[in-house]
């Protein structure tokens, strides 16, 4: 086995909760954020369930002492809270004491903010400042600066895959030496652009999702941010460090099938799971639990529980999709997946698929539906995104 890429620190926020412990807590509770939309007006707000964090951004400002004229957007926002959570967990007093980078993910970017303006821009001078932070690199430079980051900072952007990428671009470079420590994460706000776009793809569900199921009839969009802290086995050495697990195995690869559709037979996610174990040099039969990308629409789950056949057999392990507790938060889906894979290798859990009744008739594949306690070594997790682009990581324990 390769024993991989430290992660010293986490933090997260979620529609679950507001950090790490919360997010846990609400895991193992079986307790679900999906909620109906609360926090602005769409002509959805009655017919759409999310998952949503029920904090005004007010709140967020001046939880981070900005400045009443700033211009951070929701994106930005949770994506400052969780990584300072972050940097805060792995116990880090000198940000500079080392060769530090900060790899941030984003699909919505500044949107949320844009699409509130655009068409008050030309008659409202104040809110001119938003069109500087709708670009996706903002959150990542506000992060960078409020952190003090100036080594590598780069922004990732590969739809639902985007955080997974961050991930494993993090770990590359602690391997080739490029640097001592990167923070990678990412972060994604609810916006009417998300819910009217996949609304019109007509795979948005009006109830609770159900990934796995026969009768799934789509997801529920989310909004979350959640980061790592990846350091070296140096630094890990030289302070003596806390390991909470290791990034052991990673892998990026292309379903080329379709703008928004995985291909029926999973090749893309085939091709991404059997390159990340041949990064972590493990066999199929090493990894105790899947963390499945499960967004449950009917493309999606069909075509993930045939690419698991396909890479585990017979000998498929413990699997769950964590979505239908927090919704797929795009971007940041893989960065809380990571954090939800850590917990379950320190806690031995393999974490509920809420809301599963039948399985696929196609594939007959039974996620785990109640919280499970078993020896958990390592843990793999998808993340898919449009385009085609198929990401996989492995977490290991300590």
């Amino acid at each position: 086995m390769n024993r991989g890429v430290a992660i010293t620190g986490m933090g997260i926020i979620s529609s679950i909760g507001n950090n790490v412990e919360e997010n846990y807590q609400s895991l193992i509770a079986k307790k679900n954020g999906i909620t109906k939309i609360e926090n602005f007006k769409t002509i959805q707000s009655d017919s759409i369930k999310v998952g949503e964090i029920k904090i005004i951004n007010a709140i967020f400002e001046k939880l981070l002492n900005l400045p009443k004229e700033n211009n951070y957007t929701r994106t930005a926002l949770l994506a400052e809270i969780a990584a300072k959570e972050a940097v805060k967990n792995a116990n880090i007093k000198d940000i500079n004491k080392y060769k530090t980078g900060l790899i941030s993910a984003t699909s919505v970017g500044g949107m949320d903010k844009t699409e509130q303006f655009f068409f008050s821009d030309e008659n409202k001078e104040k809110n001119k400042k938003y069109i500087l932070s709708h670009n996706a690199g903002d959150a990542t430079k506000k992060i960078a600066k409020s952190l003090n980051i100036t080594d590598f900072v780069s922004t990732i952007s590969t739809a639902c895959s985007s955080s997974a990428n961050a991930i494993m671009l993090g770990a590359r470079m602690i391997k080739a030496g490029k640097l001592d420590r990167v923070i990678v994460g990412g972060s994604d706000c609810l916006s009417k652009f998300t819910i009217n776009g996949f609304n019109t793809l007509m795979i948005l569900s009006k109830t609770d999702c159900k990934p796995f199921d026969e009768n799934r009839t789509g997801l529920n969009l989310g909004e979350a941010a959640a980061f790592l802290v990846l350091e070296s086995d140096k630094i890990v050495k030289k302070e003596n460090k806390k390991v909470l697990a290791y990034v052991s195995g990673y892998a990026n690869a292309n379903d080329a099938f379709h703008q928004t559709a995985s291909s029926e037979n999973g090749e893309g996610a085939t091709l991404a799971m059997n390159k990340a174990l041949k990064v972590a040099n493990l066999k199929a039969t090493d990894i105790d639990y899947i963390n499945a990308h499960g967004t449950a629409t009917p493309n999606n789950d069909q075509s993930e529980s045939r690419a698991i056949l396909r890479v585990f057999n017979t000998k498929t392990p413990s699997f769950s999709s964590t979505k239908a507790y927090t919704g797929h938060t795009l971007a940041a889906a893989a960065a809380i997946e990571a954090v939800y894979s850590v917990l379950a290798l320190q806690n031995q859990i393999v974490f509920p698929n809420l809301n599963f009744e039948t399985p696929i008739t196609e594939t007959n594949l039974t996620p785990e539906t109640e919280v499970v306690t078993k020896e958990i070594n390592h843990v793999l997790s998808n993340s898919f995104g449009f385009g085609g682009n198929c990401s996989t990581l492995i977490f290991s324990k300590v």
